[in-house]
């Protein structure tokens, strides 16, 4: 184990390494960069003397470095460490972080009268979309369908979670070119990435045009167990109008094929049902919650 201080800091800020991770690949993690500039930020702030922090300030004193799980050639796909961040009084905050960087969501509807398995499909990542049938009056919610993934999660328990399709961040670190990939992986459906429409971007606040020392820089996107997880998660909406005939091969492609060792299928859904299908799903919930309010303000 080796330590290094991090660069730029006053006083020292050590960092405590695992045997098998190097300074180098931790400083350019890219989740480690945002979550440090981002935590760095945001103390910054506690000079203001309006701060409820202020006359106590935290500060960030070590990290330490628990576990890393390193993906293909070596690059660096999770990092668990424990961060002390206290005060002079020695008040500590809760400092268990689990890095993994943002992962992207996709609200797609489709069009269908209940749920149905569509083609399974292999790629780990997911996304969720909207279609609805060509043959309905525009600008309705009639017969809108979301497509739901059906997949393993070893962490929850569940061997067949419902949830809005969502990936990792791509390598040119961009969440539309990000999510098209995914949906064309994955339901065969090719999405121009300029179609795609931010719903985080549009329901969260902008920063002011005229920051102040108070103001944090967050992500602007949803944030799914702020508690131990720098996971962010931007979602997106892609609506599309289909014909109906399509819609019917799909159906013609039902085979069950979950009982015969597929590990992820897709499902329809329909729109008004998503809360609760999908409803242990927050990528799924937090899509739809800000779909509806969007929608009920006339932004989409």
């Amino acid at each position: 184990m080796s330590t290094f201080h991090l660069p730029s800091t006053s006083p020292p800020v050590p960092v405590n390494l695992t045997a098998d991770l190097s300074q180098g690949q931790l400083l350019s993690f890219p989740a480690f960069k945002t979550w440090i500039n981002t935590l760095q930020h945001s103390l910054s702030t506690q000079r203001s003397k309006s701060h409820a922090f202020n006359s106590a300030p935290y500060r960030l004193r070590n990290i330490d470095i628990q576990a890393v799980d390193f993906f293909g050639e070596g690059r660096v796909g999770f990092v668990k460490l424990k961060a002390e961040v206290s005060n002079d009084k020695g008040e500590k905050l809760p400092g268990s972080v689990f890095l993994r960087g943002g992962s992207v969501g996709m609200l797609v509807e489709c069009a269908d009268s209940f749920p149905q398995l569509l083609k399974p499909v292999t790629n780990k990542h997911y996304s969720q979309l909207i279609l609805q049938p060509d043959d309905v009056p525009e600008d309705t919610e009639t017969e809108k369908q979301v497509i739901l993934t059906l997949q393993p999660r070893v962490p929850a328990g569940s061997l067949a979670m419902a949830e809005l399709p969502a990936g990792m961040l791509d390598d040119s670190g961009t969440f539309e070119g990000g999510a098209a990939k995914e949906i064309a992986e994955e339901t065969g459906l090719e999405i121009p990435p300029d179609e795609l429409l931010n719903l985080t971007e549009l329901a969260i606040s902008a920063p002011s045009s005229v920051s102040t020392s108070e103001e944090e820089h967050l992500q602007r996107a949803v944030y799914s167990s702020s508690g131990g997880s720098d996971e962010f998660i931007p979602l997106f909406l892609w609506q599309k109008r289909v014909k109906r005939d399509t819609l019917e091969q799909w159906q013609g492609k039902l085979t069950g094929l979950r009982d015969h060792g597929e590990k992820i299928t897709l499902m329809l859904c329909p729109l008004e049902k998503v809360w609760r299908v999908a409803g242990r799903d927050a990528k799924a919930l937090s899509a739809w919650a800000m779909y509806q309010g969007l929608r009920g303000d006339g932004e989409i």
